[in-house]
């Protein structure tokens, strides 16, 4: 199936018109014509089966077939993930989480954080283009990227975890899992927390977690402990 994102379409429409730009792109590169058959989804967890009314090169309007819900996870994964040195690092953990099912990605620059820049509209069209590749409904809520410090500011429900490489009494993080149940963790830069970090997370109530036992690149640390949540809360059925 061959998916296609527009966050404006509401499951109450009837009809929908694409922007000219998505427009040409339907009708003159993939050569769709009326009668012709899409399927979009808003990123909220609607699937749109749709039909092509108007095709030409300026407006491809159509109108809705069926509406499908996805049922909603019971559960919401939150990595709260350092910038990395290279741009391209981050845009792959943020494809590949996209593809196995996170909920929310929160930037975060910390003490030993190489970068202090994030291109926000970027991102999220890697977000984007991974949704649409691996045919979900959900699009990750990306927030924008903030302090170490002020994320601490903030309270999350569920369980809190703090991936680090400090040699001290940390927990595996699938031992600390619990089926259905909220899950933020943070991992850090590419020269980990500092200390001070480390012991503002613990004050704040954090739990001190390992991913393995080898040490992990920021991206791959990300990706182990998304896919490690996903895994866990997997139906057994």
């Amino acid at each position: 199936m061959q998916l296609f994102y527009n966050p404006n379409i509401v499951s109450e429409q009837e009809t929908f018109s694409f922007d000219k730009e998505e427009s040409r792109h339907i009708v003159k590169v993939l050569r769709k014509k009326e009668g012709d058959k899409l399927f979009v989804t808003n990123g909220l967890g609607f699937l749109f089966e749709a039909e092509i009314v108007l095709a030409t090169d300026h407006k491809c309007q159509v109108k809705m077939v069926a509406v499908v819900l996805e049922e909603p996870k019971k559960y919401r994964l939150h990595l709260a993930v350092a910038p990395t040195k290279m741009n391209d690092r981050y845009e792959w953990f943020l494809e590949k989480a996209t593809e196995i099912g996170i909920d929310q990605i929160t930037p975060i620059f910390c003490e030993h954080s190489e970068r202090k820049h994030f291109n926000h509209e970027r991102m999220e069209k890697i977000l984007i283009s991974a949704l649409k590749q691996s045919n979900q409904y959900t699009l990750p809520k990306l927030n924008p990227a903030i302090s170490f410090k002020e994320f601490m500011k903030q309270k999350y429900d569920g369980l809190n975890f703090i991936a680090h490489c400090e040699e001290t009494n940390r927990k595996s993080l699938k031992e600390m899992l619990q089926i259905n149940t909220d899950v933020t963790l943070l991992i850090g830069p590419e020269g980990d927390f500092s200390s001070q970090e480390i012991e503002m997370a613990l004050k704040a109530g954090y739990i001190p977690v390992t991913l393995g036992q080898t040490r992990l690149r920021t991206e791959t640390a990300a990706i182990a402990a998304c896919h490690s949540v996903v895994f866990y809360n997997e139906p057994t059925n």
